[in-house]
């Protein structure tokens, strides 16, 4: 059986915790900020959860996390 390759797209956005869950950061900081307010932006610079309903894809794309 050949070894198991991981998603190098998933592995570089989402990291697990020492829980067992995994760490995401959040969308929508990227561009067109000049719109959002300050309290919208200073929130999206936190970390967030990946949600249940996602997690054994995540799981599945990182077999080794």
């Amino acid at each position: 059986m050949p070894k198991m390759k991981t998603r190098r797209a998933a592995a570089k956005r989402f990291t697990m915790t020492g829980s067992g869950e995994f760490k995401r950061n959040k969308a929508y900081k990227s561009h067109i900020l000049e719109k959002k307010t300050p309290k919208r932006k200073r929130n999206l610079r936190k970390a967030a959860l990946v949600n249940g309903a996602e997690y054994e894809r995540v799981k599945r794309m990182l077999p080794y996390a």
